[in-house]
């Protein structure tokens, strides 16, 4: 007789049925995982017979055969252990197969056989619900699983699960929990001057848009950026589902609870390119990917590995991430904000003439080169933020605090998601940044004006395709700002103040002129 219990393996966020099947037979006494397990799952061997042990259960002196299905499929991770414990309970006659066969299983065992926590409870979850099935999962990770609709059962360890199908017991169904509310955000009022800079940070939170914000030390790069999550729309319970996936197959979803703000990534500029962009041995999601709908914040930019920058070129354009192994192919959703700051110069002060350089103005063109040209091409609004004086910190606290800059905000993407919902309506276009240039081209009128001056700025400014669809794009979102059905000639005007070219960028504090 051959037992049989599901179970899943992960390839990014795609979830991939797995059967695990257990036959005892004649012969001498042996316990064999086949099906291409890695280190974690051979040794489950030894965590499965240990657990059952201190329930006071003895494997059978038998030939245990364990295979999972498909075998050639990579079998990664400790969450093997329940399905491997409870395909040999079907086989011992320990608990009934036609109750069993109803669910999927997964989670780490104890020696004492209790279950700990194992990531991507919640993907599995949605999975054993959409081939309408339960779920046996860790008492911990009930909350996130129970978002999925369909039976759950979250024991503390495996006794409570044979006492539930015994019958001596009822194992309750787990609550679905939200993330801790958590303290306000920072708000935009803490931050006095810097006007141009709030401005771009306005127009990247309504559109979508990358940002880059280019200026000397203690200018206030890293405030204004960390205030940018304050201007953003709530999470839609589809889009915190989908961060809540990706959270969870990375085993970060605290608690099992679904997180309610959009996530906001700073990674030290140390970080390689794994951990950017996802994958290593065992593949995870990246930086890239936990930021997906919301902020990845890239501080000290031209400071990163080289390698690891140019590996964001892709994702920033398509939205996802694809890491090639040598035995399977990963992708994972990757439609992020990036936000990026860097000091002009290796000492951060070219152009300041109280704070000469000696190797001004080269200092500053070998400190920026660190970064392509492709990469500046794909980041929308460059900004500078110039030193503030003592005279400017002394000032009265802004009058606008964040709460009025988000009501606009939250204005402008509801026209974006009206727009491109009824132009596009078999696609999820939720931003201006995220539309292709002709399809922003065919749903949204442009004053003649305003098109003769992007056509003439392309020329002189030299821009790329990309660099004039994505002008238009911030006129898009400077006209839906200002509440204007057509991009007129004062919106191009203002996006093009916020691009810049790779020879502007040189001095580090001025913009490149229209010749």
């Amino acid at each position: 007789m051959t037992a049989h219990i599901s179970t899943v393996a992960f390839q990014g966020i795609e979830v991939l049925p797995v059967d695990v099947q257990c036959q005892l037979s004649n012969g001498l006494p042996a316990l064999t995982v086949v099906g291409l397990p890695d280190k974690a799952v051979a040794e489950s061997r030894e965590r499965v017979r240990a657990a059952l042990q201190a329930l006071g259960l003895a494997l059978p002196p038998k030939r245990i055969t364990l295979n999972l299905a498909p075998a050639d499929l990579q079998k990664e991770g400790s969450h093997y252990d329940l399905p491997i414990a409870l395909a040999l309970l079907l086989a011992m006659d320990i608990l009934p197969i036609e109750e069993l066969c109803r669910y999927m299983a997964l989670g780490e065992l104890g020696l004492d056989g209790q279950l700990a926590p194992v990531s991507g409870v919640l993907a599995a979850a949605v999975a054993a619900a959409a081939s309408d099935r339960g779920l046996i999962c860790p008492a911990a990770q009930g909350p996130e699983a129970a978002w999925s609709g369909t039976e759950i059962l979250a024991p503390a360890g495996l006794l409570g699960l044979i006492n539930h199908f015994k019958g001596h017991q009822i194992l309750a169904r787990p609550v679905p929990l939200l993330a801790a509310e958590g303290g306000p955000p920072p708000d935009l009022i803490e931050v006095k001057g810097q006007e141009t800079a709030k401005r771009a940070l306005e127009v990247a939170a309504a559109g979508g848009h990358n940002l880059l914000m280019i200026g000397p030390p203690g200018s206030g790069k890293s405030m204004l950026a960390a205030r940018l999550p304050g201007l953003l729309p709530p999470l839609e319970p589809a889009e915190a589902l989908e961060i809540s996936t990706i959270h969870s197959l990375a085993g970060q979803l605290a608690e099992g609870r679904l997180l309610r703000h959009r996530p906001f990534r700073e990674p030290h500029h140390s970080a390689s390119v794994a951990a950017l962009v996802g994958g290593g041995q065992r593949a995870r999601p990246g930086e890239i990917s936990l930021a997906h709908l919301g902020v990845l914040f890239l501080d000290e930019l031209p400071e990163f590995q080289r390698g690891a920058l140019e590996a964001l070129r892709q994702p920033l354009e398509s939205g996802r991430i694809t890491v090639a192994r040598a035995n399977a192919h990963v992708s994972y959703p990757a439609r992020v904000q990036l936000v990026a700051a860097m000091n002009p110069c290796k000492c951060g002060y070219l152009g300041d003439a109280r704070m000469g350089c000696a190797r001004a103005p080269k200092c500053g063109a070998d400190y920026q080169a660190r970064i392509s040209g492709p990469l500046f091409d794909r980041i929308d609004l460059h900004v500078t933020v110039p030193a503030l004086n003592p005279a400017d910190l002394s000032l009265p606290p802004p009058r606008e605090a964040s709460a009025a800059v988000a009501a606009r905000v939250a204005r402008a993407r509801v026209l974006q998601a009206a727009r491109f919902a009824a132009a596009a309506p078999d696609r999820i276009i939720r931003t201006n940044a995220e539309a292709d240039g002709a399809l922003l081209e065919s749903c949204t009128p442009i004053d003649e004006a305003a098109r003769r001056l992007l056509m003439d700025a392309a020329e002189r400014m030299h821009l790329s395709a990309r660099g004039y669809h994505r002008v238009l794009k911030v006129g898009r979102t400077l006209a839906d700002l200002a509440d204007s059905p057509a991009i007129g000639r004062i919106h191009i005007a203002e996006a093009l103040s916020f691009r810049r070219t790779g020879a502007g960028l040189e001095s580090g504090m001025s913009e490149r002129p229209l010749k």
